[in-house]
C-alpha cells in the first residue's frame, strides 16, 4: 500500500507534538523551583542568578505549538474558506551567558502551515518557514530578574517558486518584561533587508513592530494572549487574540481558541484581508520563560 507524503508529514507532526508534550512536562518539573518568580525572590548575587538561569534545559518550545480548525468571519463559509492551521516552534540555547556583554546565543525555528483540509485533494495552501539566530541578555535589576532583551537575524519564506515565491530577511530587536507573576509584555521591532522582488511591500502589510501581552487567571488555568501589529495606514492594526484553557495540572495541553483580524498572516496571501476564528489544541511554552 502506498502512503502519501502528506500522510507521512501529518504522522510526523503528531509524533512530534507528543514527544514535545512529554519533554515540556519534564521541563516544567525541572524549572518549577527556578521560575522567574522563584528567582526574583532569591537573595543571591547577579552572578549566581545567571548560573541558575543558564542551568535550565537549553531545548524547549519557543512559540505556541497548535493545531486548529477555523472559519472566516468576513466571507461565506464553505469547503474552500474553512481550513486547518498548525504551527511547530522550538528554540535551542547554544551557549551560556558568557559571551560579550553577558549575552548567550540561541537558535529558533517556527513553521506555520495553512491547510485547505476540507477542499478537494486537501492541499497545503501555504507553508511559512521562520528560522533565526539570536543573542539574548537577561535583564537583572537590583539582583532581581525582570526580563530579557534579544537581537536576532531572521529569515522567513514559503518555499514556493516563481510568482508564488515569498521571502525576506530582517534584523529584529525585542524585549520581554515581567510586570508581575501573572502578566508579561513584549515588544519587537524589525528592520527588513534582502526582500524578494515578489514581495517588496511585505512590511506594509506585516508592519514594522508588534506589542504582545500574556496574562494568567483562575489559578493559572486560563492563559490569555494578545498581539497588536500596526501596519501601513492610519488605524490599520493586525490583531491576534488567543485564549487557552489548561486541561490538567500535570500536563501541558490546552484547549485553544484563536481570533485573527488583519493582513499578512500567510506569506502567500499577505495582501489579503482576513478575519477568522479557530479552535483546537495547543502546547505552550512555560509562562515564565524569558524567551
Amino acid at each position: 500500500m502506498e502512503i502519501s507524503p502528506k500522510a507521512i508529514f501529518c504522522t510526523y507532526l503528531f509524533i512530534l507534538f507528543g514527544c514535545l508534550t512529554n519533554a515540556n512536562a519534564q521541563k516544567d518539573t525541572l524549572i518549577n523551583a527556578t521560575s522567574v518568580i522563584a528567582i526574583k525572590q532569591l537573595n543571591i548575587s547577579e552572578k549566581d542568578m545567571k548560573k541558575v538561569l543558564d542551568s535550565q534545559p537549553p531545548f524547549a518550545i519557543y512559540k505556541d505549538m497548535f493545531i486548529v480548525t477555523g472559519i472566516p468571519l468576513n466571507k461565506n463559509i464553505n469547503s474552500n474558506t474553512a481550513n486547518v492551521m498548525f504551527q511547530i516552534s522550538f528554540r535551542h540555547r547554544l551557549t551560556k551567558s558568557y559571551l560579550p556583554f553577558n549575552t548567550f546565543a540561541y537558535f529558533t525555528f517556527t513553521q506555520k502551515v495553512f491547510w485547505n483540509a476540507y477542499s478537494n485533494s486537501a492541499p497545503f495552501r501555504d507553508l511559512n518557514y521562520n528560522p533565526s539566530f539570536g543573542l539574548g541578555r537577561y535583564l537583572i535589576v537590583n539582583n532581581k530578574l525582570v526580563g530579557a532583551a534579544f537581537v536576532q537575524l531572521e529569515h522567513e519564506s514559503n518555499g514556493k517558486d516563481k510568482e508564488d515565491s515569498r521571502s525576506w530577511n530582517f534584523l529584529s530587536l525585542s524585549c520581554r518584561y515581567f510586570i508581575n507573576h501573572r502578566f508579561s509584555a513584549s515588544i519587537k521591532t524589525w528592520l527588513p533587508f534582502s526582500v524578494a522582488e515578489n514581495n517588496k511591500d511585505l512590511s506594509d502589510y506585516k508592519g514594522l513592530a508588534t506589542l504582545s501581552t500574556n496574562y494568567l487567571i483562575k489559578k493559572n488555568k486560563w492563559w490569555i494572549s494578545s498581539e497588536l501589529t500596526p501596519r501601513k495606514g492610519l488605524g490599520n492594526v493586525n490583531t491576534t487574540i488567543s485564549m487557552a484553557y489548561k486541561v490538567s495540572k500535570s500536563d501541558n495541553q490546552y484547549l485553544y481558541a484563536r481570533f485573527y483580524n488583519g493582513k499578512g498572516d500567510s506569506m502567500l496571501d499577505y495582501k489579503r484581508y482576513t478575519m477568522n476564528f479557530s479552535v483546537g489544541i495547543c502546547i505552550k511554552p512555560d509562562f515564565y520563560s524569558i524567551y
